[in-house]
């Protein structure tokens, strides 16, 4: 069961780096005004939102404590991403606070999961 975790929390990390690394990939896009939401950045989202899920359920069985309030925050988050991302992937380009507010809250996800215990 500890190696099925671990795995599942691999692709959690290979959604997050899908996520931000798009965003950074944007970046010389949104100097020139021509940024958009890329298909790598929203199928990181829902790789890190269905992983994420799979991760809590599989702590339970484990026996490890599982901090509800942390969960529900960085649920929270990672549903903003994805409602900010799902609105703006059709256009053509987007407005910089748009890939910037994904990069940061992609940003806070990662602060919240290492440094809150």
């Amino acid at each position: 069961m500890e190696i099925l975790k671990n795995v599942v929390l691999a692709l959690h990390i290979m959604g997050v780096v899908a996520l931000l690394g798009g965003v950074l990939y944007q970046i010389g896009a949104m100097r020139a005004g021509r940024a958009r939401v890329l298909p790598a950045m929203m199928h990181g989202a829902w790789t890190m939102l269905v992983t994420g899920i799979l991760l809590v359920g599989l702590l339970y069985p484990l026996g490890h404590e599982v901090n509800n309030v942390k969960i529900t925050v960085k649920l929270v988050v990672l549903i903003a991403i994805i409602v900010i991302a799902l609105v703006n992937r059709k256009r053509e380009t987007v407005a910089t606070w748009v890939l910037a507010s994904i990069g940061g809250l992609t940003v806070l996800n990662v602060l919240l999961a290492t440094v809150w215990r």
